[in-house]
This record gives structure tokens, sequence and C-alpha cells, in this order.
């Protein structure tokens, strides 16, 4: 095996096709761009864009969109051998209109499934999961078979070595809660939430990291406090809960009793979307690092502001300098 990767992450990848006009309907948007996108995978962007040596664990469909995102996924620095097609089912897609400053809807097309929901336990090398130094999971990941049993598949062979990140990420709509373009439908969000509960206890038993905004961190412990969640989430197992307070900033609980809690970083805002993405490499660069929370979260904060300023996720994300120029122009 080669040397341990400084961060592997599993879960959604895709194409997010987003308009080039702002402030306008979907309806009546004329023109385009392609990006690639997915949560997991943005993440694994990010971090690369900080210099760290990321790889992505996912599987597109067997057509040109899956061609693209692999090349994509080489031209910003991310190990691609282990995204893989899956014959039959097409590489999802997924639109936004944008409002800003705060109003982005989400369009998911992944029918009849998704490819990477499409990851069997046995295609996983589990000796280079267990040896990242940093393995990052998602809550999108355990809604449906056989993703699900591979993440907790993975989480086992991780057996709590180095750090293991559970992004709460929630998405109600891949649970059969309302809303959404992806065909889901008809469950409530309570069902959809109660349906996933037990799921995310199973996982935060193998993760020492969770980060999640409060509506995230609700479908983990049931409570909406912040302070109350990230201890909750402590409760659980992890060593560190990361809780996302939106314009109230970021709050984050070590379990040595260590504590940060930082405002957010205001910019004039194009594209909310990919911030907690770009949010995500960043963390995943300050516990590389070895730093404090406070400048982590502050890193952090940084960006995510920083991609929020512009229209993309994935092609937004912001080197090192860029955040170091950022964060001592403020």
């Amino acid at each position: 095996m080669t040397e341990p990767y400084d961060l592997i992450t599993m879960g959604r990848i895709g194409v997010d096709i987003y308009p080039l006009q702002t402030g306008v309907p979907l309806a009546q948007v004329e023109t385009f761009g392609k990006f690639l996108g997915g949560s997991a995978t943005n993440v694994a962007v990010a971090a690369a864009r900080l210099g760290r040596r990321t790889a992505v664990i996912s599987r597109t469909g067997r057509d040109p969109f899956g061609d693209y995102l692999h090349q994509a996924l080489r031209d910003f620095g991310v190990d691609d051998r282990w995204v893989t097609p899956v014959a039959g089912l097409p590489t999802p897609v997924t639109f936004c209109e944008i409002f800003p400053p705060d109003d982005f809807p989400l369009y998911f097309y992944r029918r009849p499934k998704a490819p990477d929901l499409a990851i069997h336990p046995e295609e996983l090398d589990l000796a280079a999961v267990a040896a990242a130094r940093i393995f990052w999971i998602t809550g999108t990941g355990l809604c449906e078979e056989p993703s699900r049993a591979a993440t907790l598949a993975a989480l086992e062979a991780r057996d709590r070595r180095g750090t293991t990140v559970f992004d709460l990420d929630w998405r109600p709509m891949f649970w059969g809660g309302e809303g959404g373009a992806s065909g889901a439908g008809g469950a409530t969000g309570a069902a959809a939430r109660a349906a996933a509960r037990p799921y995310y206890e199973a996982a935060l038993r193998h993760a020492t990291v969770a980060v999640g905004n409060v509506d995230e961190a609700e479908v983990a412990t049931g409570l909406r406090d912040p302070k109350a969640c990230a201890e909750a989430l402590l409760d659980q197992g992890v060593e560190l809960a990361v809780i996302k307070q939106g314009p109230k900033g970021v709050l984050a609980v070590h379990r040595d009793g260590r504590s940060a809690e930082v405002p957010p970083t205001p910019v004039e805002v194009v594209n909310g979307l990919g911030a907690g993405d770009a949010f995500g490499g960043s963390l995943c660069h300050g516990l590389l690092a070895g730093w404090e929370l406070e400048p982590m979260m502050r890193h952090a904060n940084a960006a995510g502001a920083i991609v929020a300023s512009r229209l993309a996720c994935s092609s937004a994300m912001p080197t090192a300098a860029e955040v170091e120029e950022f964060l001592a122009a403020r």
C-alpha cells in the first residue's frame, strides 16, 4: 500500500448544473455551468486545495458525465481510484436556483438509484481506509443499502484509528422525507428523522468528530440547543463536536473541556452552496495540523465565506494562501 492518505472521504459525487444568472427562477434560466459536485467529494477537493493528499470513495454511472467527474477529480489533485462505474445507473446531476443572500433551492436527480448509494462492503479497500489519517463519512451514505452497510463496515475497519469525521449531512428527501426533485416523498420530516436516528447513533459510536448544523445535530440527538447538541454528541462517543449555527457562527466543544465559539465572517454572498464543504476541508486541514480550536474554526469559517462569495462549489475552493490573505484583511 502507498503512504496513507491525509484524507479519504466516502459519499456523494455528481455533476452540479448551476445557473450563470442569479436571481432568476430555474424555469427562466438560459445558461448554465457544469461543475464537479457532491458533499463528500467537495470536502476532498477543499482539503486538496489546501495541500492535503486526498481520495474519494464513490461511484458514478458508466456515461460521459462519469468520465467528466474522473477528469475533474484528477484536475483537482484528488485520487479517483476508488470511484467506480455502475452499469445501468446514470451519474447524478443536481440543479440549483440562486437567490442571494440565503435562498438556494436544490433539485437532485438521483433516480432510479444514485450510483454512490451502490457502494458494496466487499469493494472497499479497508486497509487504506484504516490507514488514512482522516476518514470522512456522511449521513447520506447511511440512507440506503448497500451504501449503509459499506459505510458501517468502513467505520468498523477504522476501529477509531486516527480521526474519523461524521458529517451529519441531513437530506430528508433521501430518507423518504418531504421535498426535493429526487422523487422521494410521502413521509413526514419527523418520520424521516426517526428512521435515520438509529443509523446516526451507530455511526457515532465509531466517529471521533461530528460536524453539522443544528438541524443535522437534531437528527442525531433529538435536541436543538447548540450546546446541548454538542454535549449529547460527546456523550455518544465523539471527542469533538462542531455545531454550525449560521449567522451565530460556529461552536466547537472537545471532550477534554476545551471549547470555542467563533462568529461568522461577513461576505457578500453569491452562492451559499459549498460553503459547508469548504468548512469541512479546512476543518480536516486544521485537525491534521494540530491547531487549537479557535484558529481552526476561524480558518474553516473563512474558507466557507470565500466559497459563499463565489458561484461554484468545487472550483471555488480556496488555496491556503487565499485563506490567509482573507483572514489578514479582517
